[in-house]
């Protein structure tokens, strides 16, 4: 296990530097092409780079599609891929392409070795909700709904939540007794910051932090407004001159997050789950985003252990709706693991 974790997280840092990649053309129209083509490249560390187009043959004319050169069209698909020295090619949904067509394109790539993926139309749904069952020999895509209640939420509320959350705070309870006298005695004002959040189902509640900012903070918002460097509904500065001395050290160790537990106990919060949005952000959520409410709030998530504040606002809503639709108790457990390096690296706490 230790062979294996060395050898990913030597692959993952070739591939930080465009080394070990797989060389992909992909086979599909406009839309599906840009929206493969910004995921693979958010995410180097998959492994797929990808060096050309194939569109459909009345398509055909254009120099690139999302800055990605056309090599081909639907026709031509095995030709490019010699052309270009491909090893991959990812076939997304698109209506020209029939499956008579599919199939002799597998046969004519027999030759050369080259893989062959056939991409879904779904994104961030995987996992144990999808299954693959054929019918009279055509491969059927099986999705599962979500699972967002049943006895493995009794034992993610119980277990995760309730038994850990207590017994961490009784282990805690000494740093934050000490963390919340040395931010009397250095700023004034109370310890713990008090907000209101949205939580499960839209419900509001009081979310409980210590507090790293002084007290004029929220006045100053305005002020600061044109120094954002987060976009979308997020504010987040680097260096926010609102934030104490010792509120940055609380901040860089997420120590300020832990009288969350209080929450968790209380059952408004959880240890794992998306991040608890302000009212004022839910105000503004597309349709979709209110996906993210059907769940409680965490304390962590797979937004916090995936970069914080370093990521862009469509990636953190992206990950927040991937824990929605592909929930677990094992992807719960390895979310908190991954907590743990997350706060040692520091990486977007600010």
């Amino acid at each position: 296990m230790v062979g294996r974790y060395l050898l990913r997280r030597w692959l993952v840092r070739e591939r930080a530097h465009g080394r070990c990649m797989r060389r992909v053309i992909v086979v599909g129209d406009d839309t599906t092409v840009g929206e493969l083509h910004r995921q693979l490249a958010r995410h180097q560390y998959h492994g797929m780079q990808v060096v050309g187009v194939c569109v459909p043959p009345q398509r055909d004319g254009r120099n690139s599609v999302d800055g990605i050169e056309v090599v081909g069209t639907f026709d031509t698909i095995t030709r490019a891929v010699i052309d270009v020295a491909a090893d991959t090619v990812a076939i997304l949904p698109c209506p020209e392409l029939s499956s008579a067509m599919l199939r002799r394109l597998v046969w004519s790539l027999e030759s050369t070795g080259t893989d062959i993926i056939v991409a879904g139309a779904l994104l961030d749904v995987a996992g144990p909700r999808t299954s693959l069952r054929p019918i009279d020999g055509l491969p059927m895509l099986h999705l599962d709904h979500a699972e967002l209640a049943g006895s493995r939420w009794m034992i993610k509320r119980f277990f995760f939540d309730v038994f850990s959350a207590s017994l961490l705070l009784i282990l805690l309870s000494p740093l934050l007794l000490a963390v919340a006298l040395a931010i009397r005695v250095t700023s004034s004002g109370p310890a713990f910051f008090r907000q209101t959040r949205v939580g499960k189902d839209g419900e509001n509640f009081t979310i409980l932090k210590l507090r790293t900012m002084y007290l004029d903070a929220e006045s100053r918002l305005g002020e600061l407004a044109a120094l954002n460097e987060h976009d979308g509904l997020l504010f987040k500065i680097r260096h926010d001159p609102r934030v104490t001395p010792l509120g940055r050290w609380l901040r860089r160790f997420s120590i300020d997050e832990l009288p969350q537990l209080f929450n968790v106990v209380a059952g408004q919060m959880s240890l794992v789950g998306p991040r608890p949005p302000l009212p004022s952000e839910v105000a503004e959520y597309p349709d979709d985003l209110m996906r993210r409410l059907v769940v409680k709030p965490g304390v962590t998530g797979l937004w916090q252990v995936s970069g914080r504040a370093d990521l862009s606002w469509e990636d953190s809503m992206r990950l927040d709706l991937r824990y929605v639709e592909n929930w677990s108790l094992t992807l719960d457990l390895v979310v908190l693991l991954r907590t743990v390096t997350a706060v040692v690296r520091s990486a977007g706490a600010y």
